[in-house]
């Protein structure tokens, strides 16, 4: 009798590893397909992030070019006031040349302080993108890191045939799942922390 219920208990019991194994093998599909996506939409976060960061140096540099400009216009108009005020021997036509100059070169120094401005926000709008890409794009890392600890402990798992081991496998599989479909809803969950620790 006692071989018959040994036979039985093995039996019960390899169902019971077989029904594991397969809980595992799906968790780890589902984990696998999902970090796959992961990875795919981070590349393009970087892609976006790179534009971003180009477009931003882009603007700062325009952004000196005009207040080089701005500069030259204004010393331009101060050098036309000095030798319109300086000279004493000026013709009434080479005075209204010298104030024609001063207002010439005084409107472009303030076209090109307006236009500084307008470039600055550019450049302050793109580096703010590139900011939100980069909490997007630390989402899915966080997601990545998380879901291949769960796929690591999904393969202990199966090799130790630990339920509680499928537990633990599955709270950082939740929470990896959680940061990558912030990342593709664009929600607002960026653990500073966790952020920290993976840069």
């Amino acid at each position: 009798m006692p071989e018959i219920s040994d036979a039985v208990n093995e039996a019960v019991e390899k169902g019971r590893e077989s029904k594991l194994n397969t809980i595992v093998a799906l968790c780890v599909a589902i984990i696998a397909t999902f970090m796959a996506l992961c990875n795919v939409k981070a590349g393009n976060v970087i892609q976006q992030m790179s534009r971003a960061q180009a477009n931003s140096v882009d603007q700062w540099s325009y952004y000196q070019s005009k207040s080089t400009k701005e500069i030259i216009a204004e010393a331009a108009a101060d050098q036309a006031t000095l030798d319109r005020d300086t000279a004493s021997n000026l013709s009434p036509d080479q005075k209204q040349k010298l104030d024609d100059a001063i207002k010439r070169q005084g409107d472009a120094a303030k076209r090109y302080a307006k236009e500084k401005e307008d470039i600055k926000a550019q450049a302050e709008g793109f580096e703010k993108q590139v900011e939100v890409l980069d909490n997007r794009n630390d989402q899915f890392d966080m997601a990545e890191a998380l879901l291949s600890v769960a796929i690591a402990l999904l393969g202990v798992t199966a090799l130790t045939q630990k339920r509680y081991m499928l537990a633990v496998a599955g709270v950082f599989g939740v929470f990896g799942f959680v940061m990558g479909v912030a990342g593709f809803a664009r929600l607002p969950i960026h653990p500073d922390w966790l952020a920290n620790i993976l840069t």
